[in-house]
């Protein structure tokens, strides 16, 4: 993986601190075109990757993509999936079953119908690999070498244990789209021993890494010991905390830190994103991971 990676959060009024800075970043990004800019000003400064959800606007992004072989050779994508407003919407506005009807294909949904719950529960596996193709149609002829299963799901796995599933992901990715399988978490700590449990080593992790603690369950004495003697991969995101924490603090702290194979991070404006960029590479990486 790439050191440095670009995030979405941004461009779809994601902001964990400011309701204000939400509705600015919406309304600044509301066509398209802004969004690409602002790509184009990343690449620019040398980020090549650009890790987001599968939102609906992803789609237009990947066609202009598509439509610029040239320009755009060599640009990865990792996609982050499900994208739950997408399906939280369409239930609002479609009902359950025109939501189902959408997303689910046609033979599955008629058998789904049929067996109901009974259906669900025996085959819950299958489902989740349909959503999966589903959810990668709009990446068709992309690069997308690390596809990951967002922390909405994967923490809820975490929370009833299902770790059948986290491994289940983990074999179609590999098995369908020749990629790495990537989780997205809010408890490291307990992902990684799941993972573990399940025969899934050196596994690629994104979580919250901060000097703050923000948004890391567990606490982050709990994340600096899994990082310290596990052997993972991890994305390191939310890294200014939501705002709380200045850029070369905030960098500072997460390349002391051993195991961060890349950082995670969203920009409006490209001096911004040249800031921490030029931060990011004055440090050297920690090992990838201790002997244990």
């Amino acid at each position: 993986m790439e050191r440095i990676l670009f995030g979405d959060n941004q461009f779809f009024g994601v902001n964990h601190i400011s309701d204000e800075k939400s509705r600015a970043q919406a309304i600044k990004f509301k066509e398209d075109a802004a969004i690409l800019k602002v790509l184009d000003q990343s690449r620019d400064c040398g980020i090549n990757t650009f890790m987001c959800t599968t939102h609906d606007r992803i789609a237009n992004i990947c066609n202009a993509i598509r439509s610029n072989p040239e320009k755009y050779k060599g640009y990865k994508i990792y996609p982050c999936m499900p994208y739950a407003h997408k399906y939280a919407n369409a239930v609002t506005e479609l009902g359950i079953m025109g939501a189902m009807k959408q997303y689910v294909p046609g033979n599955f949904f008629g058998s789904l119908l049929k067996g109901g719950v009974a259906f669900v529960s025996k085959d819950y596996i299958s489902m989740m690999e349909l959503m999966i193709d589903a959810e990668m149609k709009m990446f068709k002829g992309i690069d997308t070498p690390v596809i990951f299963l967002q922390n909405v799901i994967t923490d809820l796995l975490i929370g009833l244990g299902m770790k059948d599933i986290l491994k289940a992901f983990n074999d179609y990715i590999i098995k369908k789209y020749n990629a790495e399988p990537g989780f997205i978490t809010m408890n490291l700590p307990k992902l990684v021993d799941m993972l573990e449990s399940v025969g899934i080593e050196n596994p690629i992790i994104c979580t919250s890494i901060n000097k703050d603690g923000f948004r890391m369950s567990g606490g982050k004495a709990l994340y600096e010991q899994t990082l310290q003697t596990k052997k993972v991969r991890v994305i390191a995101m939310q890294v200014l905390a939501g705002g709380a924490i200045s850029p070369k603090e905030a960098v500072d702290y997460v390349n002391s830190l051993p195991n961060i194979a890349s950082i995670l991070f969203g920009a409006s404006s490209k001096n911004n994103i040249k800031e921490m960029v030029t931060l990011i590479n004055t440090h050297e990486l920690q090992p990838q991971f201790n002997s244990l």
